[in-house]
């Protein structure tokens, strides 16, 4: 297992779905907490922006993140309005409002990788409430017509169990023949 900052590993669904993130791309990762996935790709040598509202967090990340952005995404407006990246990152973070603006950051021949949790994540623990737990499709719905899914499962995991639904969806560049992604 691949361990970061303060022992916590990046989840299993961005280690494999960043093959697509080449070297020298930048990366958003939004709602970074710690900067578990800002260092992941800052170390395979991505130019990462790292968003978050805690600003004691992104402190630690400032030798790490080429870019550091303190924001309530939530109460403020988008700090990063108009810019595009070859990949958004983002996990267990849920702001519906915010889909729109996540997906149309995604820059042209870049990714979404995104991991949350899901309705009958209740039954398990937090988060319950239902603002914050992913419908049934509701990534797939919020990439449609937009992105091309390259993968998807919504589902139950174990250690700890948890429900979470997860997305890797890329934006085709015009004339570029379709990406494929390596299979597991």
């Amino acid at each position: 297992m691949t361990t970061t900052h303060a022992g916590l590993a990046p989840s299993p669904w961005v280690q494999r779905w960043s093959a697509l993130v080449p070297a020298g791309a930048t990366v958003l990762d939004v709602a970074c907490g710690s900067g578990r996935h800002t260092r992941w790709f800052a170390a395979r040598g991505a130019r990462v922006t790292a968003l978050d509202r805690d600003a004691a967090a992104l402190d630690a990340l400032r030798d790490v993140a080429a870019e550091i952005v303190a924001a309530d995404i939530e109460a403020g407006p988008w700090p990063l309005a108009g810019r595009r990246f070859d990949a958004v990152v983002v996990t267990h973070y849920l702001w519906r409002a915010l889909l729109p603006t996540l997906v149309a950051s995604v820059d042209a021949g870049g990714v979404l990788i995104y991991e949350t949790f899901a309705r009958g994540n209740e039954a398990y623990g937090k988060p319950s409430n239902p603002d914050f737990l992913l419908a049934p499709g509701e990534l797939l719905d919020a990439v449609r017509g937009a992105l091309r899914v390259v993968a998807y499962e919504d589902g139950l995991l174990d250690a700890p169990p948890r429900c979470v639904q997860r997305i890797a969806a890329l934006r085709e560049a015009p004339g570029a023949p379709p990406r494929r992604a390596a299979l597991a």
